[in-house]
Order: structure tokens, then sequence, then C-alpha cells
């Protein structure tokens, strides 16, 4: 009799830590349910539907984040460079190609709570479609460092990891089924420091 609760605690315990463990990767994961991958961008375009998977309003409730509706826009995020490395703040980066249609974009440095890093400047730490500077073919470079560079520089600082938060408004891309046609910019490391 004592025996067989055991074995049952056991059951029990092996399969709430499980089952727990494996909601906390999904959840933790850029990939998953719902995710559409570009290049090395990951976006969840049902998140702010009706039509959102589990995982994904877990995840928002999680963040305390506002989702962008189909209408209204979409976040890409990366956590990854070009070679798969993961992004880290000590590290420079370069941030180059062409962007989709969107009335708007914002591009921003993220730290593991997706908020802006804390760079004791967050002027510097942002850009936004607006204020780039832009080659004669649309495409877009910006330098990301913690040196000052020419042309578009995006401040990060610090150590650890982070992450890029591209975010479109107002887009014909938000509602496409064509997403796959859809071609983002790519991050490519440049140095870190020792």
């Amino acid at each position: 009799m004592l025996k067989t609760a055991l074995l049952t605690l056991l059951s029990l315990a092996i399969a709430v830590g499980v089952g727990g463990g494996s909601v906390w990767y999904a959840l933790q994961a850029q990939d998953g349910v719902g995710a559409i991958r570009i290049g090395q961008w990951t976006a969840f375009p049902e998140i702010g539907t009706q039509g959102a998977d589990p995982y994904s309003k877990a995840r928002v409730a999680r963040e305390g984040v506002l989702a962008l509706g189909k209408a209204e826009g979409l976040s890409f995020i990366a956590e990854r460079d070009a070679a798969g490395e993961p992004l880290r703040r000590e590290c420079a980066y370069t941030i180059e190609g062409g962007f989709p249609t969107a009335r708007f974009w914002t591009l921003y440095a993220a730290d593991q709570s997706l908020g802006v890093v804390d760079t004791g400047k967050p002027r510097l730490a942002a850009l936004q479609s607006y204020q780039v500077l832009r080659q004669p073919d649309n495409a877009v470079t910006i330098a990301v460092g913690n040196r000052p560079a020419p042309g578009n520089w995006l401040l990060t600082d610090g150590f650890g990891k982070m992450y890029f938060v591209l975010t479109f408004y107002d887009t014909p891309i938000a509602s496409s089924t064509g997403l796959s046609d859809v071609a983002l910019p790519s991050i490519v490391k440049v140095g870190c420091n020792a």
C-alpha cells in the first residue's frame, strides 16, 4: 500500500516537473508554436488576434506586452546573428539590408525582458524609420555597438545576452499570407570587446 502511494506520488512529481518544464521552455524559446522565421528574425503573427494559440496568449500574459493586432503591425525578434551565435551586448554588429513596406518601423536592442537595453542614453538605444540614412536602393546599414559610428548607429553597452526587436506599424505584411516573400535585414557580428 505504501509502495503504491509512493510510486503514485513519484509519477505525479515527474509528470508535473516535465510538463512544467516543457511549458517553460515553449514560452522561453523564440521558435515555437505559431512562430514564423525569416532569416534571423522571428515573429508571432497571430499573437494579437482572436485565433492566437494558448502559448502565444500565455507569452503575452507573462511578458505584460500590448500585442499588436493584424491590422496594426508586426514585431520581429532576433536572438542570433547570421552565424547562429547568440547576440551579446559586448559585441558589435552590423544590421544591413532592405526593410519591408511599412508606414513606420522601430528597432531597438532589448534585454531579457524585451525592454530597451539600459545604456544610460535611451535616445541612442533605439532607431526609427524617419531618422535613418538610406542608401540609393533604399537599403539601410546600421552599426550596433558601444563605440559611435558614422551613419546609422544603435548604442548597446554592458555584458550579457540581448535581442533586437524590429516592429513594423501599418504594414501589409502583418495581414499578408505572403510572409515567405518578405526579406529582412541580416545581422552580422563585427567583433567583441575583450
